[in-house]
């Protein structure tokens, strides 16, 4: 990694990202407690601190000042993302189970969407996810609630 006392036009996304970790790794923080800190959901706040999605200005600086950040990691996180990840299929047992989802039950969740919406897709700009546990007798549950708006394909 580069020296943490750059300015923000060497400082990279995945530089800010690093020291994100570092950060949540040496205060023994989970995403809860950093997204409650600064206001926003604790999914919003990890993808942002990976580089996938830009922070507004006010709770930049709040996780700035939260993580101790350099002050030059504010405008970082505030820059537009470029979301490109590695479009192999994951290796990771989690991630890759979430693509085997999309695999099996992808056509079902479009089929069922462009039935009750009509044609077009479910926005993942205008969007949010919650991930819960919910305890269960046979072994406790992840539950994933996501919602985006509906966006009609426009008509030629």
């Amino acid at each position: 990694m580069k020296d943490l006392m750059m300015d923000a036009d060497l400082l990279t996304k995945e530089d800010v990202t690093a020291l994100i970790l570092a950060a949540k790794k040496r205060k023994k923080l989970k995403w809860e407690e950093i997204a409650t800190a600064i206001g926003l959901s604790p999914v919003f706040t990890h993808s942002a601190a990976m580089g996938m999605n830009s922070m507004p200005a006010d709770k930049a600086a709040a996780l700035v000042a939260f993580l101790d950040l350099p002050t030059e990691a504010k405008e970082v996180l505030e820059e537009y993302p470029t979301k490109i990840w590695d479009q192999a299929v994951p290796t990771d047992p989690c991630i890759y189970r979430l693509y085997e989802i999309v695999g099996v039950y992808g056509p079902t969740m479009k089929a069922i969407i462009q039935e009750e919406f009509g044609d077009g897709i479910m926005s993942a700009i205008d969007f949010d996810m919650i991930i819960t546990r919910v305890p269960n007798p046979k072994g406790d549950r992840v539950k994933v609630e996501m919602t985006g708006k509906f966006l009609k394909y426009n008509d030629w």
